[in-house]
């Protein structure tokens, strides 16, 4: 029997009603939930004293089960003759003293202020089935007969799904009467949702419009939203908020019954933020391994990333996470990230939190009762410490944080706001400081408190491990310089380097440390990343050192149309990145790969020496046109993936007859690591040029 309206327009017809319910006949239909359901949040708002009316009740029996728990002043209403025939029968004995009267709620009977509460469960969203103009003027008729029978400090209690158009209705009504607008999400409201036909999912909603005495000339409009029953209501600024935070709920629901149905969603991740301040506090990844095969064990699990971590490939990107989700064995798994900035007690408090959140991110089929394994690193949560965080007119918001590695090292990261899942410079601390950070951390465990950022010493110089390089690609860079000439004298005679994109200085550091007669140029556009590099990673200028802040673009113009326009630098280094998202290529800019500037690069470059550029490039088809574009200029080209990681080293010479077979460039760089292995040269054991240079392939 199809008991729903084939088009939503049939929910304002008066003919349509009146079939309804002769076909339903005296089996209640419950709209967006049961008394059980709505009852935590209709006793919020409801006292057992107060005068309720009760529009559009239908054959619910919500009032029935209000007046049984105590609330027996209730006055139920409804255009259908029929459905209040049967309502009065049902309920003359048994409920003396309920009414049921057959009335239009745009036309009411009763005087002014006649009731304290106007209970709506689903009515509004039956008549304002769109937005032609004769809907809203009726419309407009209902919610001004609502204000004109509340008392001041009465309340409009509407469950609704709160649809775009119906919230904007109702919001603005209201608002504009001067009345106070609240929107309550039911809870457990992702399971009491309409799924017909049409198998959508909507979370139900109480909107609770409270009537306030009119203040001439008052323009003060208050919205709030309550995400739970017995949640903190949340203040917003704007109808628009209001509105954009129901949405973000509903899609959320929509989410959820997706991932219940087995849907393909590729990939799907989602922030949960602090009900109080509306904060990201945790980032969750749904990975599903269809491969993996089903028992009742392996079906969910959620693995905590610990703090600081989350940058790894293994835990930061879509294929170390299907990676790891295939590994640990589990048809679906959530990684969860926790966000710098929150504090988080231990894996007991964050699995407490979370426990109720995920289940409904359960896969279909899934006991409700059904304990779910919480995994990890070790069973701990990590290590995170805001050392500094400031804002750069070029860069932006940026954080100075120092993190404990899987080795119980513990390392200091550059980390910008803007995209703060990937590090812009990382350094290695020594093993006191990594010492003295463990032993603060199981202090501070003792005492039942986190540790703050000012409890730990800012890292003076020579704190910082200048001999370890922690990024894959400057290891990749550094070991280019294999391709230069005499490489087993390279620490012992004069090298020229231009370096393009400071940083944390690790880069030029490496090489001013390492290459006793080097000399190198920095160039950084940004002065604030010149104080970061100095005063949180060790970095210092001297006489073959010097920085020049300035943009690359400008100084290698600069010389290489200067009077003095010479070829002057043995090795160039392109580590810079770009300000603009919206692009395919994340480093270099554009700018720097287009053949008129890469022409300039060349000019400034000695004929043997090489050109090395870090290149993040997401766009196949661009990648192709930069590859293509800097062998124009150095015919020689050779690339080293970074394994795990998006980046590719590229190394560009400019005479072909430089080329160096496999062999021989392993060859090379074996020599040169020999002199710079040498005892007192304070050379990182971990540290392989030759295993660099592997897997470079010429172009």
């Amino acid at each position: 029997m199809n008991l729903l309206p084939k088009s939503s327009k049939e929910f304002g017809s008066v003919d349509y009603w009146e079939k309804f319910f002769q076909q339903r006949g005296k089996k209640a239909f419950e709209w967006y939930g049961t008394y059980l359901e709505l009852c935590g949040v209709l006793h919020k708002y409801i006292k057992p004293r107060e005068k309720v009316l009760v529009i559009g009740c239908g054959n619910s029996e919500l009032s029935e089960q209000l007046y049984d728990v105590g609330y027996q002043d209730i006055v139920n209403i409804d255009i259908s003759e029929v459905v209040i025939k049967q309502m009065k029968e049902c309920n003359a004995t048994r409920r003396p003293q309920m009414r049921f009267l057959k009335m239009d709620m745009t036309q009411m009977e009763f005087p002014d202020a006649s009731f304290q509460v106007v209970l709506d469960k689903g009515t509004l969203d039956a008549v304002l089935t769109d937005e032609e103009e004769k809907t809203l003027q009726q419309v407009d008729r209902m919610l001004a007969e609502v204000g004109r029978v509340l008392q001041v400090g009465g309340r409009y209690l509407c469950i609704s799904l709160a649809q775009a158009h119906i919230l904007k209705k109702a919001v603005g009504h209201f608002s504009r009467e001067g009345w106070m607008v609240r929107v309550h999400q039911v809870a457990n409201s992702q399971d009491q949702v309409l799924e017909a036909e049409s198998q959508f999912s909507l979370p139900v909603f109480a909107f609770i419009m409270t009537k306030f005495r009119p203040v001439p000339g008052s323009a003060l409009q208050i919205f709030e939203l309550c995400a739970q029953e017995q949640g903190k209501p949340v203040r917003l600024e704007s109808a628009e908020q209001l509105a954009e935070a129901v949405r973000e709920r509903q899609q959320y629901a929509w989410l959820c019954s997706q991932l219940r149905r087995k849907a393909r969603l590729g990939s799907v991740s989602l922030d949960l933020c602090d009900g109080d301040t509306g904060e990201p506090r945790y980032t969750l990844h749904v990975v599903d391994s269809p491969t993996v095969k089903p028992s009742r064990d392996n079906r969910f699990a959620i693995f905590i990333i610990p703090q600081g971590r989350e940058t790894e490939w293994l835990f930061g990107m879509d294929e170390g996470r299907k990676q790891l989700a295939a590994s640990a064995g589990f048809r679906r798994l959530i990684t969860v990230a926790l966000h710098r900035g929150q504090q988080y007690e231990s894996m007991d408090h964050i699995q407490a939190e979370l426990s109720a959140r995920v289940m409904e991110l359960a896969p279909a089929g899934m006991p409700a009762q059904q304990q779910v394994p919480f995994l990890s690193v070790g069973g701990d949560i990590g290590v995170r410490t805001i050392q500094h965080q400031d804002c750069s007119p070029l860069s932006g918001d940026y954080v100075i944080e120092d993190v404990q590695g899987d080795d119980k090292r513990f390392f200091r990261r550059l980390i910008f706001l803007s995209n703060r899942n990937v590090v812009q410079s990382e350094a290695r601390l020594l093993k006191d400081v990594s010492h003295r950070a463990q032993k603060k951390r199981k202090k501070d465990r003792k005492k039942q408190r986190p540790a703050e950022a000012e409890d730990l010493p800012a890292a003076p110089e020579q704190s910082i491990d200048k001999s370890y390089l922690c990024c894959e690609h400057h290891k990749a860079m550094i070991a280019g310089l294999a391709l230069l000439r005499n490489t087993e004298q390279l620490p012992e005679i004069p090298l020229a380097l231009l370096v393009v994109g400071l940083g944390g200085g690790s880069l030029p550091l490496f090489v001013h440390d390492h290459f006793p007669k080097s000399c190198i140029d920095a160039v950084e556009i940004d002065p604030s990343m010149l104080e970061v590099a100095t005063q949180w990673f060790g970095f210092s200028r001297s006489d073959r050192m010097k920085v020049h802040i300035a943009d690359g673009l400008d100084y290698i113009a600069s010389l290489a149309e200067g009077e003095e326009a010479q070829p002057r630098y043995d090795v160039i280094m392109f580590d810079v990145d770009s300000k603009d998202p919206t692009l395919g290529m994340s480093c270099p800019p554009p700018a720097f790969v287009e053949q008129s500037f890469l022409q300039k690069v060349k000019s400034i470059l000695i004929p043997e020496g090489v050109f090395i550029l870090n290149l993040v490039c997401r766009d196949l088809g661009l990648k192709d046109s930069v590859l293509a574009g800097l062998k124009a200029v150095f015919p020689l080209l050779y690339v080293r993936r970074i394994e795990g990681e998006v980046n590719e080293i590229l190394f560009c010479q400019l005479h072909p007859e430089q080329k160096l077979a496999t062999p021989e460039l392993l060859e090379t760089a074996q020599a040169l690591e020999r002199t710079l292995r040498k005892p007192g040269r304070g050379w990182d054991d971990t540290y392989v040029l030759s295993d660099m240079l592997k897997t470079v392939k010429i172009m």
